[in-house]
This record gives structure tokens, sequence and C-alpha cells, in this order.
């Protein structure tokens, strides 16, 4: 696992083998920070990273300059090497041992990126769970995106406020926003 760009690019994070987690793969991530390049400029973004695992997306976005980041995982060992990794290379991250749902039911926040890797097997209703609770208590800002990572296997573009969807390999990413573009904006007949 490697931070791909910004200040630590090139940089090599080494994870304990024993942690329960499937990391995003350097080509998908490479390919995720690709697409959000065009919407973002990361310096003092706030990111929630939820599974967040290993924190390695919340490490890519730390070292391109987004602050605050929150990441939460409900396991200890995940969160310990978030925190000792975030220390060592003076991040500001936040690491929070919870469970998903129940943080995202308790928490308040407006954050520009919200990013979400489940496990691969919970159920598809679990999935659209997570996207309904982001939306529902208003976590993200008008502008902001959330970024579902997903098998193949699971369908989210039925779901409100889906954008758009990339598939890398096994992986899936899929696009949330509050606005979606379209051709026949309703606002276009608008006269003050």
């Amino acid at each position: 696992m490697r931070i791909i760009s910004g200040k630590y690019k090139g940089r090599r994070i080494n994870p304990p083998k024993n942690l329960p987690v499937r990391p995003t793969t350097d080509m998908s991530k490479e390919a995720l920070f690709n697409i959000l390049n065009n919407h973002f400029n990361f310096v003092e973004l706030s990111v929630l990273d939820l599974f967040a695992g290993t924190g390695n997306i919340s490490f890519e976005f730390a070292s391109r300059g987004s602050e605050p980041i929150v990441s939460v995982d409900a396991d200890f060992g995940c969160i310990s090497f978030i925190k000792k990794t975030a220390n060592e290379f003076e991040f500001n991250i936040n690491a929070i041992k919870s469970d998903v749902f129940k943080f995202l039911e308790k928490t308040k926040g407006d954050f520009d990126i919200i990013f979400a890797d489940p496990p691969y097997g919970i159920e598809q209703k679990d999935f659209e769970k997570i996207v309904q609770l982001v939306f529902e208590n208003e976590l993200m800002n008008e502008e902001g995106m959330m970024i579902v990572e997903h098998s193949k296997h699971t369908k989210l573009e039925h779901l409100a406020h889906f954008s758009f969807q990339k598939n890398y390999g096994g992986s899936t990413f899929s696009f949330f926003e509050w606005k979606i573009e379209s051709e026949n904006d309703e606002d276009d007949d608008y006269e003050e």
C-alpha cells in the first residue's frame, strides 16, 4: 500500500497483516483520485472516511492537504493503526472506533467528501442505508460528493442523489451528490 500523490507521494504504508480489511487497490485508488481531481481542490477539504480499515483513503486525502479528516471503523486494531500512522505523518485525522451505522445516526457534520468502503459481503439494504443516512442527516455540504465502493453485484444507481458510477476491476465506485445536473432543469424557467 502506498501514497500516490501529495506531500508523501510514494511512501509505503505497511499495516499489520491481521487486520480484517480489503484495502482499495492502488490502481482503483489512483483512478478514484483522478476523478475527484476534476471536481475538487484537495487542500482543506473536510473528509469523512467510513469503514476506514487501514486508513488507506484517509492517508491519501491527508497527503494532498485535506483536513480535517474523520476516519470511522469498528475494529480496534484498524483505529490504532490509523492513529499511529497519522501521528507519524502529522496528519490531521481523527480516528473513531464506532459502528458506522450508529455513528451516522448520531453525528453532526458538513463534510465535503464522504467515502464509504463497507465489507462487500454486507446486504444490499445496508449499502442503501449508508447512503440514506448521509442524506437524511445532511452530513454533506451542498457542493459535496459521496463515494461508495462496492462489488459489481451491488446495485446503487436506483437510489436518490445517485450521480454516476465507475468500474475498476472487481470494484465499483458509485458517486452521489445533492444536485444532479439534468438537461431539463426546472430552475431554467424561473425568472426574478
